[in-house]
Formats: C-alpha cells, sequence, structure tokens
C-alpha cells in the first residue's frame, strides 16, 4: 500500500528532470488510479481463481516488477508504465488484504471478534499511504540518487514480504475454471456496495486528495519550504492521523464515529483554505489542517468499512471491500487530475484550494448526513 504513494514528494524532482507540466503530473496520478481501479473491479473472480494468498503473492510480486521499472527506466515512458503497474498491484493488494486478515483471525481464534482484524486492515490501508512518502521525501532529501534508492528500497521490503507471506496459510480454497463451469449458475443477486457508504468513503478521500495533491505545491511556493522531507512528513501527518483516529473510536458505536470523522473534515478543510490565504500563509495551520483532514477520513473509512462488512455473507466480503476501495481510490484522484486541470488553465493555487475544498465539503456534510440517516 505504500507505493501507492511514494512518489508523492518525488515529482517536482521528475518536473525538473523532464520538464514536466503540472498536467503531465496529473496523468501520471491518473494512470495509476485507472491500474488500481481496473484491478479492484476483478479482485473478487481472481481471489475465487487464486485463493487470498495467492493474490497477495501475485501483488507484492507486481509491485516489484514496478518499482524495478521506475528506478531502471529514466524516462517519461518508465514513469507512466511504472505507475500503471504499480496501480495493478495497490488494487491486487487492496481488495483483498482485510478479508484476508479476518479469515486468518477467525482461523487462528474461531470465536473471537473479527473486529481487531478490521480494524488492523483499515488502519494498515491508511496508514501505509502514509508510510511511503516519508521514507521517499527523506531518502530524496539526503542520498544521491532519489529518484532511484526509494525503489531498490522497497524491492528489499518486497522480498521480505514474500517469505513472510510463504509461511501463511490459505484461507480461501482456490475454485479452478473446470469446477466453476460445472457448477450451476447461482441464483443470488451480486452485492452491492450502499451509496451512502460508497458516498461518505469518496467524499472522506477526496479530501485526502486534495491535500496530498497540493501539499508539495504550497509548500515549496506559498508556504516557502521546499524540503522533500517536509513534504513527504506532511503526507506521513495526514495518513497517520487517520490510524490514529481509527485506533481512538475503537470503542464509539459506527454513527459516533462518523459524526466525529465528518466534524473533523469539514474543519480541517477550514484550516487549509485559511493557512494559504493568509497575507503571512501559516504553516502550522496548514498542518494542523492535514491532520484533521485526515483523521476525518480515517474514522468515515473504520466506520463504513465496519457496517458493510459486519453485513455481508464471507463470500461476498472481498467484492464488498474493493468496492469501497474504488470509492477511496477515486475520491483520491478526483481532486489532483482536476486541482493539475485547474493549474494548467491558470487558475492560483489559493483560488484551486477554495474552489475544491468547498465542493469537497459539500460532498463530506451530505454523504454524511445521508449515511448517518439511513445507518440501518
Amino acid at each position: 500500500m505504500a507505493v501507492a504513494t511514494l512518489p508523492s514528494p518525488l515529482y517536482g524532482l521528475y518536473r525538473a528532470r523532464d520538464n514536466l507540466s503540472a498536467l503531465t503530473i496529473t496523468v501520471v496520478f491518473a494512470i495509476f488510479a485507472a491500474g488500481t481501479i481496473a484491478m479492484l473491479r476483478s479482485d473478487n473472480y481472481v481471489a475465487a481463481r487464486i485463493g487470498r494468498r495467492g493474490v497477495m503473492l501475485a501483488a507484492v510480486a507486481t509491485m516489484m516488477v514496478a518499482m524495478a521499472v521506475l528506478a531502471l527506466w529514466k524516462d517519461l515512458p518508465g514513469l507512466l508504465i511504472g505507475r500503471l503497474i504499480t496501480g495493478v498491484a495497490v488494487g491486487l493488494a487492496a481488495g483483498t488484504a482485510i478479508t484476508y486478515l479476518i479469515e486468518l483471525r477467525l482461523r487462528a481464534n474461531p470465536g473471537a471478534s473479527a473486529a481487531r482484524a478490521t480494524t488492523i486492515g483499515t488502519a494498515v490501508t491508511v496508514g501505509a499511504l502514509g508510510i511511503g512518502p516519508l521514507i521517499a521525501g527523506c531518502l530524496a532529501q539526503w542520498v544521491s540518487q532519489p529518484l532511484t534508492v526509494p525503489y531498490l528500497v522497497f524491492i528489499v521490503l518486497g522480498v521480505l514480504a514474500l517469505a513472510g507471506l510463504r509461511a501463511a496459510p490459505e484461507t480461501g480454497a482456490p475454485v479452478s475454471g473446470t469446477a466453476a463451469r460445472g457448477q450451476p449458475a447461482s441464483p443470488r443477486p451480486k452485492p452491492r456496495l450502499p451509496v451512502p457508504a460508497a458516498a461518505a468513503t469518496l467524499a472522506g478521500f477526496a479530501a485526502n486528495g486534495l491535500f496530498a495533491g497540493l501539499s508539495g505545491l504550497f509548500l515549496a511556493t506559498t508556504l516557502h519550504h521546499p524540503s522533500h522531507a517536509l513534504s513527504g512528513a506532511s503526507l506521513f501527518i495526514l495518513f497517520s492521523c487517520g490510524v490514529a483516529s481509527q485506533l481512538a473510536t475503537a470503542r464509539l458505536a459506527a454513527p459516533r464515529v462518523l459524526s466525529v470523522g465528518t466534524v473533523s473534515m469539514l474543519a480541517g478543510l477550514a484550516l487549509l483554505v485559511v493557512s494559504v490565504r493568509l497575507s503571512a500563509p501559516s504553516l502550522a495551520l496548514f498542518l494542523i489542517g492535514g491532520a484533521l483532514i485526515g483523521a476525518g477520513s480515517g474514522a468515515v473509512f473504520k466506520g463504513t468499512t465496519g457496517i458493510v462488512l459486519a453485513a455481508s455473507p464471507p463470500e461476498s466480503r472481498v467484492a464488498m471491500t474493493s468496492a469501497l476501495l474504488i470509492a477511496l481510490y477515486v475520491g483520491l484522484a478526483v481532486p489532483v487530475i482536476g486541482a493539475g486541470v485547474a493549474l494548467d488553465l491558470g487558475a492560483t493555487p489559493p483560488d484551486t484550494v477554495l474552489g475544491f475544498a468547498i465542493l469537497v465539503g459539500v460532498g463530506v456534510a451530505a454523504s454524511g448526513w445521508a449515511l448517518l440517516g439511513r445507518r440501518h
């Protein structure tokens, strides 16, 4: 999951190396998001054929291929292809990992609650998105080959992950193609994610996407802090606060978690706008705004995931998790792509963040109200 956001602090270096425009960087992100969403749409089918562990092994191996392409192919086509393969790897892992963790927990202790495994799964999913930029930003600040070394580090981490997965048991028996063809058609309808849950997840991570997509630009131009390490640390704060909010709300009922998350995101968006529009822009307000946005989105994602998986039969969990994660990645992608287009058309960064903050804030408030009003 960390490779999903790994290059975020490095895009300034890519701009300088390849003379890329803001719109081109937007295309790079869109290609990654497209690869992720395409795989999430087929995760349930793939898991049924090769099993949960098989999907995770394939995800890590694909991630290592993507890291090798990004490390060795030093041109724009290499960046595009590497990010597309990264999206495939992230899509494979994201849709299966939470379900796999729940099933491993129940396999080890059939009488145990799945809540702890769900919390771990959602925390890893959100928290790792901040670990990648932190590692890349620190390495970019202090190593001589910042567009190579971060990717090599994750190839090594991939080797360790493969070794760990080989020791883990399978929890969902793969279904052979012949066996599947010999089975009668299932009369059960395809499970569908409730619209309020999808809308809340999309809106929550649109707030994250707004901060993540513009933080590097604001730090370098508006706030006059061009440090790659600080850029990575700001994203680490964003996503690690999402983990902290998930852990802090462990004993709260889902409606309360969603309410707290919605309020936190709205407050964070307001601080983000204020921080970059002051006559003397404030780095402290900027980072606090990011922390509140991250905490809110983490709480919303935890609440919606817990509600949806608790109401889903085991055979539908991967499909439902994948649907939630599609909403998550669409939410992350839309502000990044939209802001890139707006900046390319001549909009100023403060006006861009104001416009998108208003849109995201309305979406967050409306989806939170709908989800709380229809929580049954």
